[in-house]
């Protein structure tokens, strides 16, 4: 029986803190003063509550300070909440019920009634769109690209070394044609004495064939035997 009260948390002293408990509530109601039957061991007993109660007390005080600070705050919160809850709302008028004299109208009505305008002004914003597209890209249609041109040098050989290769040349910057227009010009060594006219030109390739150029400097008879290409390049 002593081993297994050995084990349990008896509390075997629970005398004295009755003892000081009631004496501390005697030396209240008598303006703290001590009575003389108190001994050693009670009034240590005494002091002892007494400071575990005086904190007690403080603690007691300080949570119902920090409780009421709560309460506070959290009234401000709710009221802060139902105003914010109030102000974004927005008030819809409840219908009235229908009567027998006046029946309710029709929900597609309405919806028809209401939508007509929308619609309109719908098909008037792609009209606009779709004219400003069409203008966009006739305009972008007429706007020019670059214009492609070609530097072409020809050859132009004469019948023999008695030809007048300067006089051949004041003929052939006489052709004029829309895109033509003539470079410089030398004399280059063609075989036996003979000079051949290299002339340059740079034509537009839309209006100028150089198959057709060439045909109108074979024309001038007197002076040009043949005409050939010695070089075409793309500018």
């Amino acid at each position: 029986m002593a081993l297994e009260l050995a084990h349990e948390n008896i509390w075997f002293d629970k005398w004295r803190v009755d003892d000081a408990e009631r004496q501390f509530h005697e030396n209240k109601s008598l303006g703290g003063r001590t009575g003389g039957a108190a001994g050693v061991g009670g009034g240590a007993v005494t002091a002892d509550i007494l400071n575990r109660i005086t904190k007690l007390e403080d603690h007691n005080t300080s949570l119902l300070k920090s409780v009421s600070t709560l309460e506070k705050q959290l009234i401000e919160v709710t009221k802060r909440l139902s105003s914010m809850e109030c102000g974004g709302k927005t008030t819809v008028p409840t219908p009235a019920p229908a009567t027998k004299s006046e029946p309710m109208e029709d929900d597609d009505d309405d919806i028809d009634l209401f939508g007509s305008d929308d619609e309109e002004e719908e098909e008037q914003a792609a009209k606009v769109r779709e004219e400003r597209l069409k203008a966009y890209a006739e305009k972008k249609a007429k706007k020019p690209g670059p214009i492609a041109k070609s530097s072409v040098l020809l050859d132009c050989k004469p019948w023999d070394d008695e030809t007048d290769m300067s006089v051949m040349e004041k003929e052939i910057r006489k052709i004029e044609m829309d895109g033509l227009v003539w470079g410089a010009a030398k004399l280059m060594p063609l075989a036996f004495g003979i000079m051949k006219l290299s002339i340059l030109c740079t034509v537009e390739d839309e209006k100028v064939s150089i198959d057709d150029l060439s045909e109108k400097i074979q024309e001038i008879e007197d002076y040009v035997q043949s005409v050939d290409i010695a070089a075409f390049n793309k500018v």
